[in-house]
Parts: C-alpha cells; structure tokens; sequence
C-alpha cells in the first residue's frame, strides 16, 4: 500500500491533486495554483493539462500517480459513474487519503459513493459548486461540502481558495447534493418565468432588455419575501400576510388567459395553477402562499 504523505504544516500551501480538467476542473486546478498550492493535474486528455503545467501544476502520467502525489484528491468529472469507474481501480493508492467528489448527481448517488470510499479505506467529502467557472475563486462562489467534519476541517484551508463562499453542511454526505439540486428548481423556475413573461411582451414589440429591469425588480421583490414563506412552512401556519391563494388562483386564470390570447404558450401558469387548484381542494384557498409547500411534499398520485 502506497504511504500517505501527512498534511504539509503550512495549510495556506497543502498539496492537492485534481482528476479531470473540463471547463470547471481546469479552473479549480488554476485557483489552487494561483493561491500557492503544489497542483498534480490528471486528465484522459493531456492536452487540457498543457496552459496547467505552464503555470507550474504536475501533470501526473496515469490517474494511480495522480492519486498518489497528494493527501487530498478533488474529482471534478462528468457523472458519479464516471468518477466511480475512473477511481475503481486505484482502492490501494486511495486508502487513507481524502476524496473530494465536485461532479453533480443526486444525494443518493452521494451517499452511495460514501459507502463505497469507505469499503476502501477513504475519507470521503461530497460536494458542490454552485458558481460559473469565472465566479471560481471570488466571493461569488459557493461551494457546499457535506461529510465527516474532521476532514472538512483539514483541508478547509485547500478548499477555500476556490471561494470564500466555503460551507460545511454536516455529516450526511447527501446534503450537498440536497442543496444543489433545491438550488437548481429555483434556477430554472426563475429563468423559464422570464422567459415566459419577455415572450409576452414581446407580443406587443417589448424587447428583452426593456422588460429585464421591472422583471429584476419583481425577483428582488420575491427574494424578499421568502424568509417570511420559510418560517410559515417551518412552523406549519401559513397565515395570508397578504394574499390568500384563492387570490393567486384568480390572477394565474389571468395570466394564462393572457397568454393563449396572444399565442403564447401557456404551460408555465397551466401548472402552477393546477397546483393551486389542488391545494384549494385540500382546503387551503385560504391560506398564504406558502400553503403550496403541501403540493410539492409530495409525488402526484
């Protein structure tokens, strides 16, 4: 069995080693570089590696030497089968050593892939990136990590340096995934809203650009209100602050209305209001909005 090198002293300048450089592993390997980390790269391609070695990384010969050369080992690939089936093979260079998976899956393939680092000896951190790669390294960066805290510990210094926005999430290595997968529902809910609404206006020859403003305002607006939803749906008590969803339910029949009038496609408010509908029929036409929290509780029958 290959021996694990401890942890450098020096945390600001721990060895890592990063597998895979697409668009997102290339750039985490340049911020452990740029914050003065010795950076062994790995990639199927070694092309990918070649503007990474002329910063100073290690471009290791096989993913076993680039396992090998550091404690901490970051997996940035496509799937979790493809890290699973890259890292199959090397059970006896991985032992003892902390395997940080950032490639995107589900919380079950998460906690799946813990069990299986740990049938080979291997601390394990599950995690997430909730950032563009040009974010990498800046305050807007979030990165999640979710796993045994002692590890998280350790290396948090390493890990920092892709982003201030570094946070432990707790033992279960399935947060992370948690979180990236609720951030993802709200990504898409807001961007296919803006796209629904500047397809409206664009009805009445209204671009893109004009509508952006008043639509930032609205999300602003929204954003606002969502610590307030989140502690109704904490407590269980969804009193109308301001609108019952009775009075929802009556705008959403506008709004799709409004949008089969002008030929646009009315599927984005057909199913918030036949989610509405049910939530009425449940009894909560006179709740707040936060009510709707049930509907989503839940697989459709």
């Amino acid at each position: 069995m290959t021996e694990v090198s401890a942890p450098t002293s020096d945390a600001s300048h721990a060895p890592v080693t990063v597998i895979g450089l697409g668009l997102m592993g290339h750039t985490l390997a340049g911020a452990f570089l740029t914050n003065g980390h010795p950076t062994t790269v790995w990639n199927r391609s070694p092309a990918k590696a070649e503007e990474l070695v002329a910063r100073g990384a290690t471009l290791a010969a096989s993913a076993r030497d680039a396992v090998a050369a550091s404690p901490l080992v970051i997996i940035c690939v496509t799937d979790y089968q493809a890290a699973r089936e890259l890292l199959d093979p090397l059970a006896d260079v991985l032992a003892g050593r902390v395997l940080v998976n950032l490639t995107s899956g589900t919380s079950e393939q998460a906690r799946q892939t813990a069990d299986w680092a740990a049938a080979r000896a291997t601390t394990y951190l599950d995690g997430v990136i909730l950032a563009a790669p040009t974010d990498i390294s800046t305050p807007a960066a979030a990165l999640l990590y979710s796993g045994p805290q002692a590890a998280f510990d350790t290396h948090e210094p390493t890990l920092r340096s892709l982003g201030s926005g570094t946070t432990y999430l707790g033992a279960d290595h399935g947060l992370s995934a948690l979180y990236d997968m609720a951030t993802l529902t709200v990504m898409w809910s807001v961007l296919n809203g803006f796209l629904h609404g500047a397809a409206l206006l664009g009805t009445a020859g209204v671009d893109a650009a004009t509508v952006t403003p008043f639509v930032s305002h609205g999300i602003a607006t929204v954003t606002g209100w969502l610590s307030g939803m989140a502690d109704q749906i904490d407590n269980g008590t969804y009193a109308a602050a301001d609108a019952t969803i009775d009075i929802h339910l009556a705008s959403m029949t506008h709004l799709i209305e409004e949008s089969r009038s002008l030929g646009v496609n009315a599927e984005l408010p057909e199913l918030a209001k036949t989610l509405a509908d049910r939530a009425v029929a449940e009894g909560h036409g006179g709740d707040g909005y936060a009510a709707m929290i049930e509907q989503f509780r839940k697989p459709r029958s």
